[in-house]
């Protein structure tokens, strides 16, 4: 962000109650945590159940920055301090809302191209494997970790320069009409949509209802120079296409993962449909830390229409630090956009080999007792949890294998047939332990249970401290165990118990 205090003036509909020393100066990032202030940012007084940005005014101003939106006068002593130092306080209506007008307004003066994504489960890791791709073709910003909400999204396109050459915008939403809003302001040039999963099944009541709200990002597409990401083997895709209007308009669109000769040959031969490049992974295999190695294959038949499927195949290794076959599907999606950039496969291979996880995501932890921790505690839906108990029974222990399992959020009236549903798949693989903390995971107890998991191996846990009680006593060197649930459990706890 590159705004003077009256074009912030005038992009919120604020009014001054201490107006700049120096109109013309320039302020180059904004928070709302005085904590992270940095000289020449604006800060944003946020009202909060527990805290009221209004009391952190003077201490943002002391850190230095040019320019304070508040709702209500922060009070003397921080106006005075405001004129003392040359800094703006502006009056909004709603600091929340002005955010989103600040990031409406940033997005004309953005020359490069802005790529949103969302998706049931791995926006945060795709996001972040599409941020280390393009980060080989030019400059890039992306959102931070998972702030991918009404506040994140438009810090993101704040924190974008006009010379940036791709901002990578992650989107969230719980329910039908959220994607849409944030692509009023967001006006993505290139859009995708990872998978189709069970989150916020809760307040969507089925998966094609979600699929429907995920296509909101398609249809907010740019009809003519829009390019929309699709995945080819993926589930509704054909609802994905028909919510997202990407029949009804001029659009380039690309396939990643799936087969791409049968899909390409049913999408041809249904509407005359063409996507200009198709990204997939053949020879799929794990190491053994579960790690993924796989050929990163293109077809670009750009200038092949009419004969699509002959249009030559490039190929070339790539190995993820990321553990997880799901994590191939994570990683073609963004050699996709790296692909549609013009990036060569041994670039986009480098890339994707380069990028590591998010803390809480996959982290594999070596503690001093001599076991070895997977921590993936940071959220958890079903498809998730499959995932990642699939990629935890496939890595080499020399011990044994304990899963550490909590509740998952936004499943309403689906919540116990979708914690049966993650037990009966851990009692398919091998695992030696499973602990289940939480009310909703004794239903994760239970489908164990029921498909055939010896009770002996199962136990349940009330609280963290249980949990490490337990482990304290049974965990031994060599041993590995996994923690996982919804980020509201709080699980990162018994990481952070068994660490130290």
């Amino acid at each position: 962000m590159r705004l003077n205090a009256k074009q912030i003036a005038a992009c919120t509909g604020g009014q001054f109650l201490v107006e700049a020393i120096d109109p013309s100066a320039l302020m180059t990032g904004v928070t709302w945590d005085s904590r992270e202030m940095q000289p020449g940012w604006l800060y944003v007084a946020l009202p909060g159940e527990r805290v009221d940005g209004h009391d952190f005014v003077e201490a943002a101003l002391r850190a230095g920055a040019a320019g304070a939106l508040v709702m209500q006068s922060p009070g003397r002593a921080a106006c005075l301090l405001a004129r003392e130092m040359g800094a703006a306080v502006i009056e909004v209506a709603n600091t929340a809302s002005a955010v989103t007008d600040l990031a409406r307004a940033w997005r004309g003066y953005l020359r490069g191209r802005v790529i949103a994504l969302t998706g049931s489960v791995g926006k945060t890791t795709t996001k972040n494997l599409v941020r280390d791709v393009c980060a080989a073709y030019g400059s890039v910003v992306a959102t931070r970790g998972n702030q991918n909400n009404e506040l994140g999204v438009p810090r993101t396109l704040l924190a974008a320069d006009p010379e940036t050459a791709v901002v990578v915008v992650e989107m969230g939403m719980r329910g039908s009409g959220q994607i849409a809003e944030l692509c009023d302001f967001v006006r993505p040039d290139w859009g995708l949509v990872t998978n189709v999963g069970e989150s916020h099944i809760e307040l969507l009541g089925s998966r094609e209802n979600i699929a429907r709200a995920k296509a909101e990002l398609y249809a907010a597409l740019p009809a003519g120079r829009g390019r929309a990401f699709l995945n080819l083997d993926g589930a509704y895709l054909d609802v994905l296409m028909e919510a997202g209007g990407l029949r009804e308009r001029p659009m380039l669109l690309s396939g990643f993962a799936g087969n791409p000769d049968e899909n390409l040959r049913e999408m041809l031969e249904r509407d005359g449909t063409v996507c200009e490049e198709v990204v997939w992974a053949e020879d799929v295999a794990l190491d053994g830390e579960g790690r993924a190695r796989f050929a990163l294959c293109a077809r670009d038949h750009a200038d092949h229409e009419e004969e699509a499927l002959l249009a030559p195949v490039e190929r070339c290794r790539c190995a993820l630090t990321l553990t997880g076959a799901h994590n191939v599907d994570n990683a073609v999606v963004a050699a996709s956009v790296g692909f549609a950039l013009g990036l060569d496969l041994e670039t986009i291979a480098a890339a994707l080999g380069a990028s590591v996880p998010e803390p809480g995501r996959q982290e594999v932890i070596a503690a001093r007792g001599g076991f070895t921790i997977v921590n993936d505690a940071y959220n958890a839906s079903p498809d998730s949890m499959r995932a990642s108990l699939s990629t935890f029974a496939a890595t080499e222990v020399a011990g044994r294998r304990i899963a550490v399992l909590g509740d998952m959020g936004e499943l309403g009236d689906f919540a116990e047939a979708c914690h049966r549903g993650v037990g009966a798949h851990a009692a398919a693989l091998s695992l030696d332990r499973l602990v289940c903390v939480g009310e909703l995971s004794a239903f994760i107890a239970a489908g164990a249970r029921d498909a055939g998991m010896d009770a002996a191996r199962i136990s349940r846990a009330a609280t963290v401290a249980d949990v490490l009680e337990e482990l304290d006593t049974l965990l031994e060197p060599g041993d590995a165990v996994l923690v996982k649930a919804s980020h509201f459990m709080g699980l990162t706890r018994v990481v952070e118990g068994l660490v130290r």
